[in-house]
């Protein structure tokens, strides 16, 4: 399989590359000699606490305030 590198400097991947990682849509690129290397990117599981904890409403200072009670607490 061959991928085409276009006038705008993008791949083209191979559809039969791109259906074996069904929902990712953002690839790591690593450059090891004289190779390009494609990684999946995945979001890390802090990114989805945060995104979480946004739509739950929670602040930072929600965050702040409920450690100040836990210490109290002790």
């Amino acid at each position: 399989m061959q991928a085409k590198l276009t006038v705008k400097n993008q791949l083209t991947l191979p559809k039969a590359v791109v259906s074996q990682f069904p929902g990712i849509e953002r690839f790591d690129v690593l450059v090891e000699g004289d190779s390009i290397r494609l990684r999946p990117f995945r979001r890390s599981r802090a990114d989805e606490v945060r995104e979480h904890l946004h739509n739950l409403g929670i602040t930072e200072q929600d965050l702040k305030d409920a450690i100040v009670w836990a210490r109290a607490q002790e």
